[in-house]
């Protein structure tokens, strides 16, 4: 049988280590040092930890009002002076502030893991207003892209992007080149089948008339890859394009 004295040695022994994880908590649990805007509540764990809960949203939202997230600091001061202040945060399904946040570098006894941002946190609704958070990189394909990010991005990724060239104009074959040969100056909203093709535009113009069409202008209307014909966007036919 353990003497009496053994335990008052242990149960002293857990009182003062219970007690050091209150005053030491950073060298006891090892959970990081705070970040530095918050690095005041070093030794107040329960500024932000409510007893036996973790981490409490409505104590994060007792500093940060919701409505100023993204916009004004806890001071009132405007984050930025440019005018691109972003406030998605009012537009989250709900204010999970640990789903991208956490205050502490992370665990020195265990691997930390990063925090990531995930659209499934935005309301349906405001999931596909891509340009309230993301600025398009300053070329002459974005400039003329306009706002529909989702033609070549996903919210899995913003890398790689892709783009369904098929869509448009399949590239199989000698078409399976690169973009300058049809947009050419770097200008992406434009084409010209005449790098390769190159056609006499008056003869073109005649064999397109015994047909009854006029405007030859968009040859990808018709002619929707280089294996056959397709009116409208519709690809079939098994007689090639004049060249």
């Amino acid at each position: 049988m353990i003497r009496r004295w053994a335990l008052w040695l242990i149960a002293a022994n857990l009182c003062g280590l219970i007690a050091l994880a209150f005053i030491f908590p950073q060298q006891m649990v090892a959970p990081g040092p705070l970040i530095p805007a918050h690095a005041g509540f070093a030794n107040n764990c329960f500024a932000c930890h409510a007893p036996f809960r973790g981490v409490s949203v409505q104590r994060c939202t007792a500093c940060h009002t919701l409505a100023d997230i993204g916009i004004r600091t806890t001071t009132g001061r405007l984050m930025r002076n440019d005018g691109d202040a972003v406030a998605f945060h009012q537009s989250l399904t709900e204010p999970n502030c640990l789903a991208c946040h956490s205050d502490h570098s992370g665990p020195k006894l265990v691997k930390a893991t990063k925090q990531r941002f995930a659209h499934t946190l935005l309301r349906p609704e405001v999931r596909d207003q891509c340009a309230t958070c993301h600025r398009a990189p300053k070329t002459p394909l974005h400039a003329q892209a306009g706002t529909n990010c989702a033609a070549c991005h996903t919210q899995a990724g913003w890398k790689p992007a892709t783009f369904d060239h098929s869509r448009y104009f399949a590239l199989i074959g000698p078409h399976k080149t690169t973009c300058a040969t049809c947009h050419t100056n770097g200008n992406f909203t434009r084409y010209t089948c005449y790098s390769c093709h190159e056609h006499s535009p008056a003869r073109i113009n005649a064999i397109h008339a015994e047909e009854g069409i006029r405007d030859i202008a968009n040859c990808v209307r018709c002619h929707r890859s280089g294996s056959g014909e397709g009116g409208e966007g519709r690809e079939g036919g098994e007689r090639g394009g004049d060249d």
